[in-house]
């Protein structure tokens, strides 16, 4: 895994180099290999996980075909700007 360091800055690449980390899993892998984990309970963990997965997509093909509603959305907090995201000018309502 390779991260640059552009100008001297190293905090921004190690926010890089952990969000690289992040999404290859690695946390995720150490946090395991920290004690040993039994055959029968390593099955029985991915046994889990492939059902949370199943379970999953079949939500979201049940979403995508209209048949559950989807997730709720978080109100916008557009106060002060256009639908497009800019700023709009002070308006006084006087």
């Amino acid at each position: 895994m390779q991260v640059l360091v552009r100008d001297n800055n190293i905090d921004q690449a190690l926010r890089v180099l952990k969000k690289k980390m992040q999404r290859e899993g690695l946390f995720r892998e150490m946090k395991a290999r920290r004690a040993y984990e039994k055959p029968s309970e390593r099955k029985t963990r991915e046994k889990g996980e492939a059902i949370r997965r199943a379970r999953k997509a079949a939500r979201k093909f049940a979403q995508r075909d209209g048949l559950i509603p989807g997730p709720k959305r978080k109100p916008d907090d557009n106060r002060g700007r256009s639908p497009n995201g800019q700023r709009t000018a002070f308006r006084s309502f006087s």
